[in-house]
C-alpha cells in the first residue's frame, strides 16, 4: 500500500489537529494528499444555529488551517478539505473509501460539539466500519516514527498485521519491536508463542530492523502499553475486529489500548492486510 491519501477528521479542536500534524510527518518521506473532513452536526450548544452559518464557520477555519499548515508540508504534498453532512463515522469512512488506498488518522479527543469524535461509540464505529488502517492519537503527536511496537499473542489473527506494519516501518525507516505477549503459564503455549515471534522476525528479516522481547502477566493491554512506554515507542500496531451489524464491536484488548495508550495506535483490519509469504489469511 502507498501512503498517498490520508483522511483527517477535523472538528477544529486542538486535539483534532494532532492528526494533521502526523500527516505532515508522512509528507516528510513522500508526497501525500491530505484530505481534511468536517461533518456538519448542527448543535445550538456549540455551533452556529443554521446549517449555512455552520458551513461558513467551517470554511473560515479550514482556510486558516491551510494557511498555517500547507507551508509545512514537504514533497509538494497537498492539503485540501471537504465539508459533509450526515453521521460522522459513515461520512469519514465513505471519504476514505473514495480512494483506492487511504489511511485515516484521527484524534481520540474532540470538541463537545463534535460529540467526542473518537471517544465512545464514534471511535469504534469508524475503526470497525472501515477496511482501511486507522491511526488514533489520544494525546500528542510524536515528532517522528522511529520505533514501532508489534505485539504478538497466541490468537490466530495476531500476525495478520505484520505485512502492513512492515510497510509503515519501511516508509519511515523505523525499527520494529516484536513483543511476545504471554498471559499463560502453560509451557506448550509459551513455546508456540515464541515460535510465532520467530516466524514474524523471519518475515521482517532483510525488510526492516527488528528486535524481539517477551512480556508476561495477566492484562494484555497493560502489558503492551507498559512495554511501549518503556522503550519510548512512537506507534503500536494492533488488530481490530469487524462486524457487519449496526452494533459494531471491538475486541476488549483493542478497546482498552485505545483508551489507555498515550502512544498512537495503528488499528489494522483483518480484511485490510494483504497476506504474503508464510502468513495465511486465517492467521493460523
Amino acid at each position: 500500500m502507498e501512503f498517498k491519501n490520508i483522511i483527517i477528521p477535523i472538528d477544529f479542536s486542538d486535539y483534532s489537529l494532532n492528526g494533521l500534524k502526523l500527516a505532515a510527518i508522512f509528507s516528510e518521506q513522500s508526497y501525500v494528499n491530505i484530505q481534511m473532513v468536517y461533518v456538519q452536526r448542527k448543535s445550538s450548544d456549540y455551533y452556529p444555529s443554521s446549517i449555512d452559518a455552520e458551513r461558513e464557520y467551517a470554511e473560515r477555519n479550514f482556510q486558516k488551517i491551510i494557511e498555517d499548515y500547507a507551508p509545512k508540508l514537504k514533497n509538494d504534498s497537498k492539503l485540501r478539505y471537504i465539508i459533509k453532512r450526515g453521521k460522522i463515522y459513515k461520512e469519514v469512512v465513505s471519504q476514505a473509501q473514495s480512494y483506492k488506498d487511504s489511511l485515516i488518522i484521527g484524534s481520540t479527543h474532540g470538541a463537545s460539539g463534535f460529540e467526542e469524535f473518537f471517544i465512545g461509540s464514534n471511535a469504534y464505529k469508524i475503526i470497525t466500519a472501515t477496511h482501511r488502517p486507522v491511526i488514533s492519537i489520544r494525546k500528542k503527536c510524536p515528532e517522528s516514527i522511529r520505533k514501532i511496537v508489534l505485539p504478538i499473542d497466541i490468537r490466530g489473527d495476531s500476525r495478520q498485521k505484520v505485512p502492513f506494519t512492515a510497510e509503515i516501518a519501511q516508509f519511515f525507516n523505523a525499527e520494529v519491536n516484536i513483543v511476545a505477549v504471554n498471559t499463560s503459564r502453560n509451557k506448550r503455549v509459551r513455546d508456540r508463542l515464541r515460535a510465532y515471534c520467530n516466524q514474524v522476525q523471519g518475515y521482517l528479516h532483510n525488510k526492516v530492523e527488528s528486535t524481539m522481547n517477551e512480556v508476561n502477566g495477566d492484562n494484555t493491554a497493560d502489558l503492551i502499553v507498559n512495554y511501549a512506554n518503556s522503550i519510548h515507542a512512537d506507534l503500536i500496531s494492533i488488530m481490530t475486529e469487524q462486524s457487519s451489524s449496526i452494533s459494531l464491536i471491538m475486541g476488549n484488548t483493542a478497546h482498552m489500548l485505545l483508551n489507555r495508550s498515550d502512544i498512537p495506535v495503528l488499528c489494522n483490519s483483518p480484511k485490510e492486510i494483504r497476506i504474503s509469504g508464510s502468513f495465511k489469511a486465517s492467521g493460523g
